[in-house]
């Protein structure tokens, strides 16, 4: 598999150098930490809003600091969690007379790292907390995690709070918006073909050509099941109906519809998806007020699509729409 690779040890550490290079007025690098952090952070009036994983998510969540959305991010190596000691460190650099609060999505590695630093920062005297994201429907548990995972559905909690945190609210109230909007948000993907992990030089499993992977985890975990390739509606059709009857969504919901790629789908083909799942929901009644398609919570090179839904009321509308300035531009 060929690859823009040095040594793969070296991997993520270049990636975060050549972000930092490429947003010197906005981002700051600290390499001994991996950690990604607003320039101007801490800042004294907001609550500072943290989120990190493992690498190999891109624009999640390294590319999702910025104004409006994340004061900073830490990554783990590809597809592993931060060490504690690395999120500790950065919720050292970015505490505020506010506190902060941490975003996790559901994997044990994660949940271990975040809640061992939240509680040497309370050691600390530092006001911190933790959220958990479990958007993701397709299992319940997985070798990853205890409970459901969190994937793309992050980007709405991570555009919440960090909204509410811009307008100065207080810890309970981010803490308060942000587990409101991962209780109506659900997501369902499925993989065309298996990612390549820079360390490992070949594909994560294998999949026939004929085959997909049918709620596959965004490190490649397998989901419900494999079958055979179908048509594009099909495929979609499945991946709506599994989101909507989860929550279940019902004729007259307001919803925000995102169609992630997984990292090498093409655009046109996540166009193709958007209309097919927009044009479903229509058919039951659910009315679509936001649209987002692209990429927002990756495989590394996996050929795939997740669909997120977000029940949306007067207060998410607001929050969804107010101002954000990252470096991906997304929001």
């Amino acid at each position: 598999m060929k690859k823009f690779v040095n040594d793969p040890k070296d991997f993520v550490a270049e990636m975060l150098e050549g972000l930092a290079l490429a947003n010197p007025d906005t981002l700051r690098y600290v390499p001994e930490y991996n950690l990604i952090m607003r320039a101007d952070a801490p800042q004294e009036g907001k609550v500072s809003i943290v989120q990190g994983s493992g690498s190999g998510h891109e624009p999640a969540h390294v590319m999702s600091v910025g104004k409006g959305m994340l004061d900073a991010a830490c990554p783990g190596d590809v597809f592993s969690a931060p060490p504690a000691d690395f999120v500790y460190e950065t919720v050292k650099r970015v505490a505020s007379p506010k506190g902060v609060l941490l975003l996790v999505n559901n994997y044990t590695g994660d949940r271990m790292a975040f809640e061992m630093a939240e509680e040497m920062a309370q050691v600390d005297g530092i006001e911190a907390r933790t959220l958990f994201i479990d958007d993701d429907v397709s299992v319940q548990d997985s070798t990853y995690t205890v409970g459901r995972r969190g994937v793309a559905g992050n980007f709405f909690v991570m555009k919440a709070v960090g909204a509410a945190a811009e307008r100065g609210a207080d810890l309970d109230e981010v803490h308060r918006i942000g587990t409101k909007v991962n209780s109506v948000a659900r997501t369902m993907g499925m993989a065309l073909t298996p990612c390549t992990p820079p360390a490992k030089g070949s594909p994560l499993f294998e999949l026939p050509e004929d085959e997909v992977e049918m709620g596959v985890g965004i490190h490649g975990e397998p989901g419900r099941r494999r079958e055979k390739l179908g048509t594009a509606k099909e495929m979609v059709k499945e991946l709506v109906t599994a989101v909507v009857e989860d929550l279940p969504f019902v004729s007259g919901d307001r919803v925000a519809l995102m169609v992630n790629g997984l990292g090498g789908t093409p655009v046109g083909e996540l166009y193709l998806v958007y209309g097919l799942a927009h044009k479903q929901l229509a058919d039951l009644g659910i009315e679509i007020h936001r649209s987002y398609v692209g990429e927002y919570c990756t495989s590394l090179d996996m050929a795939g699509v997740s669909i997120t839904l977000v029940r949306l009321d007067d207060e998410l509308v607001d929050l969804f729409g107010a101002p954000a300035e990252i470096p991906v531009r997304v929001f």
